[in-house]
């Protein structure tokens, strides 16, 4: 055994994989973060770096104190993931204020946790909060159909959810609380560390406008698969409007009666009713 057979470690690496596979990650594009939990920081024990040095993370995230997270590498491909896990993610500590982090394993030809650390943190710190700890994954990638839509849809919420979710009848099952939407901002410091973390107190999935897509959910099947249906649903949307647009679509009362019938609840101020 190592620290590699591990499950929590498997199923990051097979997101990484598979993400790739699909085209979000050019070169060292997209990024990925899981909070660990204690039976899996037991097992990793073994496999630890003692006495590393500590490093600012760039925020404050007090609430997860402590608390060891697998992170993907900055500057690493996802491609090389699969290969040499070892040089291309880590797993860090955070210290007791919050403040600062050590890489404990991983990266062992140099390197330092995703450029997108903060957004990540801040936004594991409102989702553990938020659902009583059960969210664990936070997932950056670039889907390219859903950035392409940031280009022609209005930057708003209600808007560009109410679109993606007529693309497909489940769609407003996979994400009922809709797509929150970040404007272009410069990527990886506080700011939209800060913005994208009050969006995602309301929302399980952000869209970075002309960047990329931001989900979070309690393993690492939902979550990849709420990026995965919301990029679907922007590929449909994409060929919809190359075939000259919509002729019919889901009725308004559709929606609601889809929420009634399987028991989940969607925002309604999303419909036109």
């Amino acid at each position: 055994m190592s620290i590699l057979d591990e499950k929590f470690m498997k199923g990051f690496i097979g997101v990484c994989a598979e993400g790739y596979r699909k085209g979000w990650h050019e070169r060292n594009g997209g990024n990925l973060s899981y909070r660990m939990t204690a039976d899996e920081t037991a097992a990793a024990m073994p496999y630890f770096k003692a006495d590393t040095a500590w490093a600012s993370i760039g925020t404050e995230v007090p609430d997860l104190a402590w608390e060891y997270f697998l992170v993907t590498g900055s500057g690493k491909h996802m491609r090389n993931v699969p290969l040499e896990p070892q040089n291309n993610i880590c797993i860090i500590q955070l210290d007791g204020k919050g403040e600062n982090y050590r890489i404990v394993w991983g990266l062992e030809e140099g390197g330092r946790p995703t450029s997108e650390l903060p957004t990540h943190l801040m936004n594991h710190e409102i989702k553990k909060k938020l659902t009583q700890g059960k969210y664990r994954v936070i997932y950056h990638a670039h889907p390219g159909n859903l950035i392409a839509l940031t280009f022609v849809l209005p930057l708003d919420s209600k808007t560009f959810t109410h679109e993606l979710w007529e693309m497909a009848t489940e769609n407003p099952l996979v994400f009922p609380k809709g797509l929150a939407i970040v404007p272009w901002m410069v990527p990886g410091g506080r700011e939209i560390a800060v913005a994208t973390s009050k969006l995602m107190a309301d929302f399980d999935a952000a869209v970075w406008a002309h960047h990329g897509l931001f989900c979070s959910g309690a393993d690492f099947d939902e979550t990849f698969s709420l990026m995965d249906t919301i990029e679907k649903a922007a590929e449909i949307c994409v060929k919809v409007r190359s075939m000259g647009g919509k002729r019919q679509t889901i009725p308004e009362q559709g929606f609601v009666d889809l929420s009634k019938d399987f028991g989940i609840p969607i925002k309604e101020e999303i419909l036109d009713l």
